[in-house]
């Protein structure tokens, strides 16, 4: 397995990203990030008609593909990031740039598909590795800023045809002073709408800096004082340039079709099964809800729970929490960007039933989260010993009896698996009672469902309002020329009032 153990790790990722080229992205990756690319932008619409996008559009909008590339990257990142309906890979939320930035900058670099696909999966590569050496900390999914910063270094500075050493310099320029979140301003503000935002602008700074001659350090990721050591409880190192051109973090993304957290899709799927079952009329049918779920699900949603103020509630806390989203999907069989906004989120019975929603960590759900690839199961095979410094909640199981089982780290990501699950059992007041299992939400990675993960995308973004010829068209993504794509970017984007 290629990789460097000690000194120049982040050299040797900085020479592999701006060296890669479409023709050493095998075509299954192909695949993915065109799935990826079409699914980002189905976020990036659903966002729009939302009270959180009506403001961000007033706020840094319009959303437009011909003009400021760097304003359209930071609000593409702002709406895709407000709704939880991004994909994630192990590691990170790394769409928000990975596929923003060169969207935002495909007319002005003249990108065609192959340009464009090229340009994610470096994105993507370059930002999954520095993610998952940090993974075993705080700081993970959107909340990890320096993803985004390492993403949109990659995408735009590729893009661009830049060498090595610019987009080394562009790193250690932006990642000098890498923004840090607070939980109370993510979880009970608006403040996380601009967690990938910010870290964009600011990535997009320091690559025209480092394009105009500054430098930064070249060490920055790895150095005994640097990111990995400050933002990670316990930090794996070797992870940012382990396996390049070999095992591609492309292919462990999952897919988002649902607008809460990743931890929360099997629960929304499950409530809307049966209520397709139990057809309740009203909330006072429903006598309890009991579901078992690993640690971590358990965890994230306490975490939100603290901040649950009813139809009062902040969005961040409202897409993490479960009882609001459970809820939502048992009265009305689904949960939709709509039910995130009045009037659903206004109604009484939503909350009430909310209260009844109980969550309880089972040890073999939690077991098969943690040992899943994503979204800390592979760091934790490479950390072995050291991940027992990592003070955490989130296992649900002791991390000794964790770490024997783990085994050794994997060759390859094509049995990449995400499995947070639940089984839900619901019981009404007329003396019927229901079980849902389910091991993983829909578009998780290693579900039956990824399989069909270009119909799944191709559905989401639909569901939007594009028409089909531009989906059949973006399906094609390889294909396209420049002057096609973006005049199919141009169609898609076009966000109407």
């Amino acid at each position: 397995m290629s990789g460097e153990s000690g000194g120049g790790l982040t050299r040797a990722l900085a020479r592999w990203t701006a060296e890669l080229r479409y023709e050493d992205i095998p075509p299954r990756v192909v695949s993915v990030v065109t799935s990826q690319v079409v699914s980002h932008l189905a976020a990036v619409r659903a966002t729009a008609p939302h009270p959180v996008g009506g403001t961000l559009l007033a706020a840094f909008g319009p959303l437009d593909t011909g003009g400021d590339p760097a304003r359209t990257a930071h609000l593409m990142a702002a709406l895709s990031s407000s709704l939880y309906l991004e994909d994630t890979l192990y590691a990170g939320h790394v769409s928000h740039a990975a596929v923003g930035v060169p969207v935002a900058y495909q007319r002005q670099q003249g990108l065609s598909g192959r340009d464009l696909i090229t340009a994610v999966t470096a994105a993507d590569e370059s930002a999954a590795r520095v993610t998952a050496a940090g993974t075993l900390g705080p700081f993970r999914g959107q909340w990890a800023g320096h993803t985004h910063v390492v993403a949109a270094c990659a995408a735009l500075l590729h893009g661009r045809g830049a060498d090595a050493g610019q987009l080394l310099n562009a790193w250690g320029l932006a990642l000098a002073a890498p923004p840090r979140a607070l939980r109370p301003a993510v979880l009970a503000s608006d403040a996380k709408v601009l967690s990938a935002a910010a870290p964009v602008r600011t990535a997009i700074d320091a690559c025209a800096a480092a394009l105009a001659g500054l430098t930064g350090r070249d060490d920055v990721i790895e150095h005994p004082e640097g990111l990995l050591a400050v933002f990670s409880g316990a930090a794996v190192p070797e992870l940012v340039a382990y396996g390049l051109g070999e095992r591609w973090h492309t292919e462990t993304l999952s897919f988002k079709l649902l607008p809460a957290g990743v931890h929360l899709d099997a629960l929304v799927e499950c409530a809307a099964e049966l209520h397709r079952r139990l057809r309740p009329e009203g909330p006072a049918e429903i006598a309890s809800v009991d579901v078992a779920v690993p640690g971590m699900t358990k965890v994230m949603s306490k975490h939100a729970d603290r901040y649950v103020r009813g139809a009062a509630t902040s969005l961040p806390a409202l897409n993490l929490s479960a009882g609001y989203n459970v809820a939502t999907a048992l009265l009305t069989g689904g949960l939709t960007v709509a039910d995130l906004a009045p009037p659903g989120l206004a109604e009484e019975g939503r909350w009430e039933l909310a209260g009844r929603v109980r969550l309880e960590a089972d040890e073999e759900l939690s077991r098969l989260g943690m040992m899943s690839t994503a979204p800390v199961g592979e760091t934790l095979r490479h950390a072995g010993p050291r991940a027992l410094e990592w003070d955490t909640e989130l296992p649900g199981i002791p991390m000794e009896k964790l770490l024997e089982e783990l085994g050794p780290p994997v060759a390859s990501f094509e049995e990449a698996t995400k499995m947070l699950g639940c089984r839900m059992t619901v019981r009404m007041r007329d003396g019927r009672e229901e079980t849902c299992e389910l091991a993983a939400g829909t578009g998780a990675v290693g579900s039956a469902s990824w399989r069909d993960h270009p119909a799944l995308v191709r559905e989401k973004l639909l569901r939007t309002g594009v028409d089909e010829a531009a989906a059949d068209a973006l399906a094609r993504l390889e294909e396209l020329s420049a002057q096609d794509l973006a005049q199919v970017l141009r169609q898609v984007l076009h966000l109407r009032d």
